[in-house]
């Protein structure tokens, strides 16, 4: 384990100025508050804290952050509390780790719905503070670094959500070397068999053809030494993952992939990079669709280089990044670098971008789409490269690579997307789901009354586009919603003894601040807005009644005062069922029913089990059950689905659709119930209808507390 006056002397490093002494207090109560906890190796767990607050000193970092990763597992992991370390290191400190702590308990790799919601909140912590996420990053790497001690089935999750999550984050950030890395250990976990290969390949090359990056540093250095440019040249092997994954896209043989070298050249001045850049043209053939000016255009995380590929030395293709020293230390730390110190002082990079700028660009439709939507965009958001278009003024447009001409239109606005029937590259027309090349210039050609058709889904990369296309085509479907809508009105109103009325859903709509009973018809049946809610709005006094039966904030026996109550999503346990209590730090009793799956875990936690059971009586529908239902796609199916529901005085409370097929639709459906009698009535009733095919319990035992 690293000491503490050997982390000094890496902050020191780069910021003489640094609070050697809060330091050393964060040193000294981490080791304390995590004393006689141990790692899966069997190291002492503070080692862990330590290795990460040294792994953000690479990139310069301030001293909140690095103190934050010396306290970062402290909320969650031991007695500490938010207000002891607001107390002892200022409310930043408190605030960065409290943020750490919320992206801990996030499942990433959940279900789809579950993860969509989890990358939203993940996407808010690092909109409040990006320093947060740079922890997070610091952490995960150190992990994955130890990852050996772990269970063969814990490496193999850790390493999907890495590769999937955090990796691609990590470059989106603009930290290449970081995306690498992580990918790298993650191939090593997932395939190693591929990894050996290709690495055994690596060294026969080696023999075979002598030390190639070595003979091209040296022909690069030469060159530039006889046009007098001063400049450091670097080579180096690509990771084993990154010609993996060139290998699978390429489809390619190892001894077919030509440009498996990598070459810098690190320089003074911008006018530097593009002398460099003719020296490299003049002596090697340069590979035609190759070229890359992230000077001119540079991405939105600050990255700024030339990207070439060459012919080199008998024939190799290589790939050349040409930048300036600022530029690389951008590179190096992308986003991170807007913290960066040098000799105590906040390093005033020109080239580094505003964190709360770059982060909105990534959040700015946060609240415009719904969760799947939200997934899928940050996905491409993450996973993208750009291309850079210009529209027929020369204004230029960047779009993530794999962009059409639909992207580009609905880039520019959305109603020149919706209204989109053709478009023109270079004067030349093609069709709409034409991939753009860097440089071309875009003529989006509309006409009135077009309107966005369900096959240009498939067509569109970009988020934006998605979304605009899906919210056109709800507009158009929202006559099935509305007549959905109804029949999940009427069996909520039912619930309650009451009736639908026009005027009723009028008065609702207005209260809850909608257009029209129309526009709320149309949130019901598109799963926006749960028909209880608008029940609720109307008639809050027959709630109360119901929820007076038996206080559904105190539903079991066996809680103390001061012990907080909360069902567990993943089994969803009901009056009726035998339960058991988990207790966690922060969130009181966790019920969960006798027989979940979830409970293997904390077998050896006996101390943590509360002996509970449900009051006896009446208890109130308030009980969210999800149902998994297999129906005919037949007209009038889901109404009388909806209707038997409500006839057993049960409430819809949400309703989606998880498969759709020509003659099937699958979907699942919560139902607020009383107890598990009433559970086995509604089940009965729906195995009796015909168009019922199959109906089972829903559980998502990925859904934790």
């Amino acid at each position: 384990m690293i000491d503490v006056e050997d982390l000094i002397a890496l902050v020191r490093n780069y910021n003489p100025r640094s609070n050697a002494d809060l330091i050393r207090r964060a040193y000294a109560y981490g080791m304390q508050m995590h004393d006689g906890q141990m790692r899966k190796s069997g190291e002492p767990y503070f080692t862990h804290p330590v290795a990460v607050a040294a792994i953000l000193t690479e990139q310069r970092l301030d001293d909140a952050t690095i103190i934050t990763a010396l306290l970062h597992d402290t909320i969650e992991d031991t007695r500490s509390t938010y207000g002891d370390l607001t107390a002892m290191f200022g409310d930043e400190v408190a605030e960065l780790v409290d943020g750490v702590t919320k992206l801990t308990k996030l499942q990433l790799s959940n279900t789809e719905s579950q993860q969509a919601e989890n990358f939203r909140k993940l996407f808010m912590a690092m909109s409040k503070d990006l320093r947060v996420i740079l922890v997070k990053l610091g952490d995960r790497l150190h992990n994955m670094r130890t990852i050996k001690s772990m269970s063969v089935e814990k490496q193999a999750q850790k390493a999907r959500e890495t590769m999937e999550i955090f990796a691609p984050l990590a470059g989106r950030m603009g930290m290449q070397w970081m995306r690498e890395e992580l990918e790298d250990l993650s191939f090593k976990v997932l395939n190693p068999d591929a990894r050996n290969s290709i690495m055994r390949r690596f060294l026969t090359l080696q023999r075979e053809t002598g030390d190639v990056v070595h003979k091209i540093t040296g022909d690069i250095r030469h060159e530039l030494e006889k046009a007098q440019i001063e400049a450091d040249v670097f080579g180096r092997a690509k990771k084993p993952y990154s010609i993996w994954r060139k290998m699978q896209e390429k489809d390619l043989a190892f001894s077919r992939l030509s440009d498996i070298y990598g070459f810098r050249v690190i320089c003074e001045s911008v006018a530097d990079c593009y002398r460099i850049l003719g020296v490299i043209h003049q002596r090697w053939r340069a590979v035609p669709g190759r070229f890359k000016d992230y000077l001119s255009q540079p991405k939105n995380n600050g990255y700024r280089s030339i990207h070439t590929t060459v012919s080199g030395r008998d024939g190799k293709r290589v790939e050349v990044q040409i930048r300036t020293r600022e530029m690389h230390e951008v590179a190096e730390a992308g986003v991170a670098a807007h913290w960066s110190y040098r000799e105590g002082v906040r390093a005033k990079n020109p080239f580094a971008v505003d964190p709360a700028k770059w982060i909105a660009s990534l959040t700015e439709r946060l609240d415009e789409e719904d969760h799947d939507e939200f997934l899928e965009n940050v996905k491409l958001e993450m996973y993208s490269d750009q291309v850079f278009c210009f529209t027929p003024k020369g204004d230029v447009i960047q779009m993530p690579r794999g962009a059409t001409p639909l992207d580009f239109a609905y880039a520019i606005h959305t109603r020149i997307g919706n209204s989109c029937v053709s478009a023109k590259i270079d004067g030349i027309r093609v069709p709409l789901w034409t991939r753009l090349k860097n440089g071309q210039s875009i003529e989006v050609i509309t006409a009135e009354g077009q309107r966005p058709q369900s096959s240009w889904i498939d067509i569109v990369t970009t988020g934006r586009a998605k979304a605009a296309i899906r919210r056109s085509l709800r507009e158009e479907d929202k006559g099935r919603f509305v007549k959905l809508g109804q029949e999940l009105a009427r069996a909520a109103f039912d619930h309650v003894g009451k009736k639908a009325t026009d005027k009723a859903l009028r008065t609702a709509a207005k209260m809850l601040g909608l257009a029209d009973e129309s526009d709320l018809l149309a949130r019901l049946g598109s799963a926006e807005m749960p028909a209880r809610r608008v029940v609720e709005a109307l008639y809050p006094e027959l709630a109360q009644a119901v929820d007076e039966e038996v206080d559904a904030k105190r539903p079991v026996v066996g809680l103390t005062a001061d012990q907080n109550f909360k069902r567990a999503q993943c089994c969803q346990p009901v009056p009726g069922e035998r339960i058991v209590g988990i207790t966690y730090r922060g969130q009181g009793v966790v019920v969960h029913a006798i027989d979940c799956p979830a409970l293997e875990e904390f077998e050896e936690q006996t101390s943590r089990w509360v002996d509970l059971h449900w009051h006896s009586g009446r208890h109130a529908p308030v009980f969210t059950i999800s149902l998994e239902i297999t129906i005919s796609n037949d007209s009038g199916v889901l109404g009388r689905i909806c209707t038997l529901i409500g006839e057993q005085k049960a409430n819809i409370s949400d309703l989606r659709f998880t498969d759709r097929k020509p003659d099937f639709f699958r979907l699942i459906i919560d139902v607020d119930l009383r107890d598990v009698e009433h559970l086995h009535m509604i089940m009965t009733a729906l195995e009796a209808e015909t168009d019922v095919a199959q109906i089972s319990r829903h559980r998502d035992l990925t859904r934790r507390p």
